[in-house]
């Protein structure tokens, strides 16, 4: 049976993992009966009202990736990449916020040191890496050297910072995905396009994590 990570950044579209992409992450593994593990950062941040945009609260990346789990899931220093076949990161602006500075600074952006570490070992190893909205962003920062494919569907501003990092960025619709085979990336736009129903983020995500355990 294959065994999958999943790195959440938080509960909330706005400051941590988008629930709708997370929770199709797990309900199309789950279908094809595929053995899964979270994992999240220990990191303090300020929350942002999702009907205001405020600066709010406190909170914790991993405590608030824990809502969507319903308190399953491990932090990061416990995930080992010797033990999965493949990771997947949905999306949500906490991967650009908390897992790096790509929200802020775009291409120019830094990595979290344990979290470009975390992504090499699983490039290094050949396992697939599966990255959905704006998570293929991070993956583009650390694997751009690589001339990585990737998509984010068509948002032009955000694929320009995309292509500086080196890698490829090419358009796709929400229900489909982009593959590509050689560095072993599999990426679909999600919630990138706004307007998108749920329906249709998790029909691409359910197509792309089909490709990721075909791969792994």
């Amino acid at each position: 049976m294959r065994k999958i990570a999943v790195m959440l950044s938080g509960c909330g579209f706005k400051d941590g993992a988008e629930i709708t992409e997370a929770v199709s992450t797990y309900i199309a593994l789950g279908e094809l009966n595929v053995e899964y593990k979270s994992f999240s950062i220990n990191k303090d941040f300020k929350s942002v009202n999702h009907i205001t945009d405020d600066e709010e609260d406190t909170r914790n990346v991993l405590t608030e990736s824990s809502r969507i789990t319903r308190g399953d899931v491990e932090s990061l220093d416990k995930l080992n990449p010797n033990e999965f076949d493949a990771i997947i990161f949905p999306g949500g602006f906490g991967v650009a916020k908390h897992f790096c500075e790509f929200a802020a600074l775009g291409s120019k952006a830094s990595v979290k040191p344990e979290i470009k570490a975390l992504i090499e070992k699983f490039h290094s190893q050949s396992k697939p890496i599966g990255a959905f909205c704006i998570s293929p962003a991070l993956i583009a920062l650390v694997l751009g050297s690589h001339n990585v494919a990737v998509t984010i569907g068509n948002d032009q501003a955000v694929a320009q910072e995309i292509e500086k990092t080196g890698a490829q960025h090419i358009e796709c619709d929400v229900t489909d995905y982009i593959t590509d085979r050689e560095n072993k990336i599999i990426t679909t736009p999600a919630y990138m396009y706004d307007s998108a129903k749920p329906f249709e983020v998790f029909k691409g995500i359910q197509s792309a994590i089909k490709e990721i355990v075909e791969m792994a």
